[in-house]
């Protein structure tokens, strides 16, 4: 158990108020971090498409792919997170960076090309003739990845996430 856990229990033991706070923050910071970060980026998605569209969709907020990249933020979170918490020299830290780059890594690659391929695919089924058997199908999804720049965002997003809860836990 770590020095922090040992002190938060012991100062929810002696008062009352300690054990509201407790409740309010819960003591593991990482995970209440990469929450949030992931929570935050996809309520911000709502406002980034109607930047580029020009039109409010509250279903972006549910959604994959967009700017900020939501797994971005989440994994950055929790790395930062983690190495505030523990130190960057601890097995946790390294977990966490590794986690984050193989997410990172394929959300702006094996997804964002799974997505192309899938606009690919929409429009040459759409070009099909009516009586085609593919033709009825539903088209397949097409935001499942995110360009560099909007993992970069999520990032950023979610290394600003845990020092501003670090900061005020």
């Amino acid at each position: 158990m770590t020095r922090r856990a040992i002190d938060v229990l012991a100062a929810s033991s002696n008062s009352s108020n300690s054990s509201d706070q407790l409740l309010m923050f819960p003591p593991n910071f990482p995970l209440v971090s990469s929450l949030l970060a992931i929570s935050l980026a996809q309520f911000l998605k709502i406002f980034t498409a109607w930047y580029k569209e020009k039109k409010w969709d509250s279903k972006r907020m549910l959604s994959s792919g967009g700017m900020p990249s939501s797994h971005s933020a989440g994994v950055s979170a929790l790395a930062v997170a983690i190495g505030l918490q523990e130190g960057a020299g601890g097995s946790a830290f390294a977990l966490a960076v590794v986690l984050a780059c193989v997410v990172m890594y394929d959300a702006s690659g094996v997804r964002l090309h799974a997505g192309q391929q899938a606009q690919l695919l929409n429009q040459i089924v759409c070009e099909l003739p009516p009586e085609h058997p593919v033709s009825n199908c539903k088209p397949l999804r097409d935001s499942l990845g995110h360009t560099p720049l909007q993992v970069l965002a999520g990032a950023i997003l979610g290394i600003l996430v845990a020092n501003l809860v670090m900061f005020y836990r």
